[in-house]
C-alpha cells in the first residue's frame, strides 16, 4: 500500500484506512513531525530524498520549523497545513520539509538567523523558503489563511514566493548568497579580547551586576518587560555575586523573582511545575507549555537559593517541581526524561489548567471562599473569563488578614490543591513531547544532583544516578565515545550537538560531586576529549555547535549567547575550567580563560544575555575552593558540605589518598577524617568538621 509514492507494511493499511493522508513524516519517531504526518500536504523529513528532489526538479524548498508544545504551530496546522486548497498549492510548488526543532536545532539555529536577519524578529513556526541548494532567500514566522494585522497571508505568500522563483530567479539567488554570506560573517560574533588582568577583576563583576540590575522588575522580579521567561542564569549570577560581596540588592532582586514566579500563574499552583514563561509582568498568564529544561534550569537555581536562605517554601518548590517531572515527564522505565507537555488540550490553550467559579465551589464546599480568595478565584475570571490559580499575598499575611492560624489554612488550601487535582485528571491532558532529549536530560540530571545536594533527599541522588546510566547506555552512538541527540521506543537518532556533550560532561562533574564516585570524573575528562577532538575551533577556542564532518548544513555555527538555555560555549568554558582542576590539565584552564577574555565586553555590557558566562567570569575572578575529604567518614562529612552554599567549589571525598587525581594524591586522614581546602593545589592545614571548614571559607571570603 502506498501513500505520495510511499510503500507500507500490510499491517499499516487498516491504521492508516482512519485517514484521508498520509506523507512521508508517518515512519518518523518525532511527536510534532507525527502530528503531520496525515496533513495533506506532501511533508518530507529533512534528508537526502527531499533535498535531492528539491534539485532534480529545480523546485525551492518550504522549510516549516516547530516543536509539539508550540501554540502558534498548532495554530497554523489547524489554519492552513490541513486544508486541501492550501496543500494543494504547496504540494505544486514547493518541496516541502517539517523540522523537529527539537530534534535538529543546528537547522532551526541556521534558519532563524536567516528569518531575523530578512524580517527583523523570529519565532515559532519558522517557514523559510531556500533554493535547491538548502540556501534560504525568504521566510517568516506565523502566516495567517486571511490578511490581517499587516500580514499577507500564507497563500499570497506561496504564491509570491513560487511567482520570483519563476520569474527572477537571479535576484532569489543573489538574496541567498548574501543571507549566507551574512550567516557566515556573523559566526565571527566579532571578538574583543581583553587582557586577562583587566578582564578578571572586581570592577568588572560589578559592573556586570550594575547592568543586570538596570533590566531588573523591582516590582515583579524578573527582568526586561512582557513577555517575561524565567531567566535564572542572571538569577544564579545574583546569589553569587550576593555570596561574594554580600550585596543585599542582588540577593533582594533573585528572591523577588523566584518568589514571584513561584506565586504566579507561571507555576502550576495544585500540579507543581513551571510553564515557560509570562505573557504578562505580574507572572499570571503563560504559554502553559511545560518545557524539561525551564524546570530542570528552575530547579537548579532554587537549591542555591535554598541552600543561601534555608527559605522553607524554596524546599517544598523543588520537591513538587520534581514530583510533577517524575509523575508526568519520566518513562515508565523510571530513567528517561520526556521533553515536554503541550500548551493545548482540545484546541483550547491552558483548558487542562483553568478553573471557573462555579466549580471549585463544588468541590470544595464551604472552604471555597477562603480558597478562591487566596488563588484570586472570582466569577469574571482573571484570564479570558477563566481563572488561573496564583498567590497574591503570602500565606502569613493572608492568614493574619483572615484572622485565620496558618497551619490551619496551609491544611484547608492543601486539601483543595489535592481536591482540584483529582477532579483535573477527568480532564482531557495536553499531549506529551515523548522523546528523549540527552542536552535537556544532562540539565535535569545536573537538577537532581544539585536537589541532592541542597536537601539531603536520597531518592534525588538516585534518580540522577539511573537517569546517567541510561543516557550513557542508550545514547552511545560508536566505539569512538560519540553520542546520539535523541532517543524514543528504543532508537537513537542524529549525532548529538555541542549542547548534548556540553550539559552531559557538567552534570557527570556534579554527580562525581555527590556520589564520590570517581568513574563519573573519568567519564566527564574522556568526553571533553571527544569534544575537544570534533567541536574546536582551533583558531579561536571556541566550539562548533555541530560535529566535525556533518555534510547537511550550510553553516556551521558557534553559539555564545546564553538564551532559554545555557550555550554550549559557555558550559564547556565552566567544564574545561573545573576539569583543569580536577585533572591539572593547564592546556584547559587556558582554554576557558581565553574563551571568557575573548567574550569579556559583551559579557560585561550584555549580561543578561551572557549570564552563565558571567557566572564563570565570577568565578574565575575569584578562584575556586577545592575541597577534598578523606577518610573513613568522608561520605557523611560530603553530605553536610553540600547543604551548604559554597558556588565556587569543587569537591572530592574518598576513604583514602589516590595519587590518580591530583586534588587526593599526597593527602591523608590525621587522626580522624580530614578536609583540605585548596587553591591551585596549595592547602590550608586541613580541619575536621563542617563549621570548621565554615569559618575557614568565610576567613578567605572576608579577606
Amino acid at each position: 500500500m502506498s501513500f505520495f509514492g510511499i510503500t507500507f507494511p500490510s499491517n499499516c493499511i487498516t491504521f492508516l484506512a482512519m485517514h484521508k493522508y498520509s506523507n512521508h513524516l508517518i515512519k518518523e519517531t518525532s511527536p510534532y513531525l507525527l502530528q503531520h504526518a496525515h496533513n495533506p500536504v506532501n511533508w518530507y523529513p529533512w534528508g537526502d530524498e527531499a533535498l535531492q528532489k528539491a534539485q532534480s526538479e529545480n523546485k525551492p524548498i518550504l522549510v516549516s520549523i516547530g516543536y509539539s508544545a508550540c501554540h502558534w504551530c498548532h495554530v497554523m496546522e489547524r489554519e492552513s497545513f490541513e486544508d486541501e486548497a492550501t496543500a494543494k498549492i504547496m504540494n505544486e510548488h514547493f518541496i516541502n520539509i517539517k523540522i523537529d526543532r527539537e530534534e535538529r536545532p543546528d537547522l532551526d539555529n541556521i534558519y532563524m538567523d536567516a528569518v531575523q536577519a530578512i524580517s527583523g524578529s523570529g519565532g515559532w513556526p519558522l517557514n523559510v523558503f531556500l533554493t535547491p541548494d538548502a540556501k534560504p532567500f525568504y521566510g517568516g514566522t506565523y502566516f495567517p489563511p486571511q490578511r490581517a494585522h499587516n500580514r499577507p497571508s500564507w497563500t499570497e505568500t506561496l504564491l509570491s514566493v513560487n511567482k520570483a522563483f519563476s520569474e527572477r530567479r537571479h535576484e532569489i539567488d543573489a538574496q541567498s548568497a548574501n543571507l549566507t554570506e551574512h550567516l557566515l560573517k556573523s559566526n565571527g560574533f566579532g571578538f574583543q579580547k581583553m587582557d586577562d588582568e583587566t578582564v578578571f577583576s572586581i570592577e568588572n563583576y560589578d559592573t556586570i551586576f550594575q547592568n543586570i540590575i538596570k533590566n531588573a522588575d523591582k516590582e515583579w522580579g524578573g527582568f526586561g518587560q512582557a513577555p517575561k521567561f524565567p531567566q535564572t542564569f542572571s538569577i544564579q549570577f545574583l546569589l553569587r555575586y550576593h555570596y561574594v560581596t554580600n550585596n543585599k540588592e542582588a540577593l533582594r532582586q533573585a528572591m523577588l523573582s523566584l518568589d514571584k514566579m513561584i506565586e504566579g500563574g507561571i507555576y502550576d499552583q495544585i500540579g507543581g511545575g513551571f510553564a515557560r514563561y509570562s505573557t504578562d509582568t505580574e507572572w499570571l498568564a503563560p504559554h502553559f507549555e511545560k518545557m524539561l529544561y525551564d524546570n530542570a534550569l528552575l530547579i537548579s537555581v532554587l537549591s542555591e537559593a535554598f541552600q543561601l536562605t534555608k527559605k522553607e517554601r524554596y524546599k517544598e518548590v523543588i520537591e513538587e517541581t520534581i514530583d510533577f517531572i517524575q509523575r508526568e515527564l519520566l518513562a515508565k522505565n523510571g530513567k528517561g526524561f520526556f521533553a515536554a507537555l503541550d500548551a493545548d488540550s482540545e484546541g483550547v490553550e491552558g483548558k487542562f489548567y483553568v478553573w471557573n467559579l462555579t466549580e471549585i465551589k463544588e468541590l470544595l464546599g464551604e472552604d471555597a471562599p477562603i480558597y478562591c480568595l487566596f488563588y484570586d478565584v472570582s466569577q469574571n475570571g482573571n484570564w479570558e473569563h477563566s481563572n488561573i490559580l496564583r498567590v497574591k499575598k503570602s500565606i502569613e499575611e493572608f492568614a493574619t488578614e483572615q484572622n485565620i492560624p496558618v497551619d490551619k489554612l496551609k491544611k484547608l488550601l492543601a486539601k483543595g490543591n489535592d481536591k482540584l487535582f483529582e477532579k483535573r485528571k477527568d480532564r482531557i491532558r495536553p499531549s506529551l513531547d515523548d522523546k528523549v532529549i540527552l542536552g535537556w536530560n544532562a540539565l535535569m540530571n545536573k537538577a537532581c544532583c544539585k536537589a541532592f545536594a541542597a536537601t539531603g533527599i536520597e531518592k534525588y541522588k538516585q534518580l540522577a544516578i539511573d537517569n546517567m546510566l541510561f543516557l550513557l547506555s542508550n545514547f552511545a552512538a560508536n566505539e569512538n565515545k560519540e553520542l546520539h541527540h535523541t532517543w524514543k521506543n528504543g532508537e537513537a537518532k542524529f549525532p548529538a550537538f555541542l549542547d548534548d556533550y556540553a550539559n552531559l560532561i557538567e552534570a557527570l562533574i556534579y554527580l562525581q560531586e555527590i556520589t564520590a564516585d570517581k568513574k563519573w570524573l573519568n567519564k566527564a575528562k574522556e568526553l571533553s576529549e571527544v569534544v575537544v577532538a570534533n567541536f574546536k575551533e582551533v583558531e579561536t577556542g571556541f566550539f562548533y555547535f555541530t560535529p566535525a564532518g556533518q555534510k547537511d548544513v550550510i553553516v556551521r555555527k558557534k553559539e555564545v549567547y546564553d538564551g532559554a538555555v545555557p550555550s554550549g560555549n559557555s558550559v564547556m568554558a565552566y567544564n574545561l575550567w573545573k576539569l583543569s582542576l580536577l585533572f591539572d590539565k593547564k592546556e584547559w584552564r587556558e582554554q576557558s580563560i581565553n574563551m571568557v577574555s575573548s567574550l569579556s565586553k559583551a559579557i560585561i555590557k550584555h549580561p543578561v544575555s551572557f549570564a552563565n558566562w558571567a557566572s564563570l567570569l565570577l568565578e574565575i575572578t575569584e578562584g575556586t575552593h577545592e575541597l577534598a575529604i578523606i577518610g573513613s567518614e568522608s561520605r557523611f562529612l560530603l553530605n553536610n558540605i553540600l547543604k551548604e552554599y559554597i558556588p565556587h567549589s569543587l569537591i572530592m571525598a574518598s576513604n583514602e589518598e589516590d595519587a590518580i587525581y591530583p586534588l587526593l594524591a599526597n593527602k591523608q586522614a590525621l587522626v580522624k577524617t580530614s578536609i583540605y581546602m585548596c587553591r591551585n593545589y596549595t592547602c590550608d592545614k586541613p580541619v575536621f568538621s563542617l563549621n570548621d571548614l565554615m569559618l575557614l571559607i568565610n576567613k578567605e571570603k572576608n579577606r
